[in-house]
């Protein structure tokens, strides 16, 4: 195993344990403790710039990836062809997955909304992202009065 196939496992492995609380338990303490602290989206983030360290071109082709004698479409595709490329994309999605993720747990917890509503739109939202947001946005209580 390559280190990019590793840290292509890290970065998905990495959010699970995250995932799982915020799916399985989105109302207990020990879930708030952990999704209050930015550990959640640390290791895809940190895996992202190890990759950098150990591939510095990847950036260099993204930044001439504008120049690319077929278009920008192109350019990115050859930056995003190798090993390193893909690895870094996908520790970035993976990041950001979690991330909006935990904004719908978080926007759910504060809504009160159902468990099984929560698990749906957290399932969905590492998974499939747009669908997360969308069972969220249909399926959420409306806001809660501050009064």
């Amino acid at each position: 195993m390559d280190v990019y196939t590793l840290l292509f496992a890290l970065s998905t492995l990495w959010v699970g344990p995250f995932w799982f609380a915020m799916m399985l338990k989105p109302y207990d303490a020990k879930t708030s403790e952990m999704m209050n602290k930015p550990w959640f989206f640390a290791g895809p983030i940190c895996i992202w710039f190890l990759i950098m360290i150990l591939h510095p071109e990847g950036l260099v082709d993204f930044a001439n990836s504008g120049s690319h004698p077929d278009g920008f479409m192109a350019g990115l595709a050859v930056g995003m062809s190798s090993k390193a490329g893909i690895t870094a994309m996908w520790s970035h999605m993976v990041a950001g997955d979690i991330l909006a993720t935990r904004w719908i747990w978080k926007d759910s917890i504060r809504r009160q909304n159902s468990p099984w509503v929560i698990r749906l739109c957290v399932f969905f939202g590492v998974m499939l992202m747009p669908f997360g947001l969308l069972f969220h946005f249909i399926f959420r209580k409306r806001a809660i009065s501050a009064s």
